[in-house]
């Protein structure tokens, strides 16, 4: 009984610290989800540095120096393109709202007639059934402000993200003196470069696959001559890194801006096939190719991950949810307390020491 009552007592002593940190991170969400963005684009700039150096017989000629500043090079001219493409996309929802209003009224009234309903809706119509009209001017006028607080938001994040590079200079050092014991400094400098080199390489990778995806999806939209293209492709690149709702997403918000920048039926069904495929391509073959099972999660964790970090942080946290549970796997991993759970996160339950 004696044996029973510490174990008990840490056992509600972390669900209360579990507890305790997931209302620190929701209250403080405002402020970490910055944080959080500047970490992955550290990470990003990280692990195309490794990336690089394993370029045949150019990739270990490169200076360190200059693969961190290519890189980061690269960063900054994807961060600067998209802030030019969210401005562009801003100037287009409020030049064409009023026509977009007008699409969407058409999209109505086309899916009342396919539907057999003998009187098609009107405005008036549609405002009398839900009360108060919710145009699509209103709607994509609230959506450029958001939009407009998105690019302040991405401003603070490469700032932070400047900043962690500046630190990393100086980190090893104070990990060496946070410790007397020269063991555990080594333990933990083991567990970050864990995480460094798996969270990095991932994040790498898949950046890779959602810039193709979005231009996929911004080309086959410029070529059908439909609205939001550039939006889409935006939109679609970033929906690739939520774990398997990001797909059906990737298909179905450009389907839905093609619907209000006025599709018709026709370039609607060859846009839906042809994402579809992208889709499915990327999903069945290029991504398990290029990363296979670099992060050892189980699909069940994943999509909890997903469910919790999208509660806590919404569509921020979305994003992040597969990054911070291989976080959590690699950490649970290095102590032999929370060794099982590690277990029961991973895939096929063998952890990375057990397959060496």
């Amino acid at each position: 009984m004696t044996e029973q009552k510490p174990l008990l007592q840490t056992q509600v002593h972390g669900i209360a610290l579990a507890v305790l940190i997931g209302w620190v991170l929701y209250v403080a969400r405002d402020v970490l989800v910055p944080v959080a963005y500047s970490a992955l684009l550290v990470y990003v700039v990280l692990g195309m540095t490794r990336q690089m150096a394993r370029i045949p017989r150019l990739g270990p000629r490169l200076p360190a120096a200059l693969r961190y500043v290519v890189s980061a090079a690269v960063i900054l001219a994807a961060v600067w393109g998209l802030t030019l493409l969210v401005l562009a996309s801003i100037a287009e929802i409020t030049d064409h709202a009023a026509r977009y209003d007008q699409a969407t009224l058409g999209a109505i009234q086309r899916a009342a007639a396919w539907l057999g309903i003998e009187t098609e809706p009107t405005w008036p119509q549609l405002r009398q059934l839900l009360f108060e009209r919710v145009g699509v001017t209103r709607l994509l006028g609230s959506t450029a402000g958001v939009m407009l607080g998105l690019v302040g938001i991405l401003a603070v994040v490469v700032l932070y993200a400047i900043f962690m590079l500046i630190e990393k200079r100086a980190f090893g050092r104070k990990i060496d003196r946070l410790y007397a014991d020269p063991s555990r400094a080594k333990r933990l400098r083991t567990v970050i470069q864990a995480i460094n080199d798996r969270v990095g390489n991932y994040l790498a990778l898949k950046t890779l696959l959602s810039v193709g995806l979005g231009v996929v999806t911004w080309a086959a939209m410029a070529w059908m001559g439909l609205g939001f293209a550039g939006l889409s492709g935006l939109l679609a690149g970033l929906l690739n890194y939520i774990p398997y709702v990001g797909s059906v997403l990737g298909v179905a918000v450009p389907a839905l801006l093609a619907l209000l920048s006025g599709a018709d039926n026709v370039s609607l069904f060859w846009l839906c096939l042809g994402l579809s495929v992208v889709q499915l391509l990327n999903g069945n073959l290029l991504d398990p190719y290029l990363m296979g099972n670099s992060l050892n999660l189980s699909p069940l964790i994943i999509l909890f991950s997903l469910a919790v970090w999208s509660k806590l942080w919404g569509i921020p946290g979305a994003l992040l949810a597969v990054p911070f549970a291989a976080v959590m796997l690699i950490v649970l991993q290095e102590f032999e307390g929370t060794r099982p759970l590690a277990v029961l996160l991973s895939r096929d339950g063998q952890l990375d020491e057990d397959g060496a």
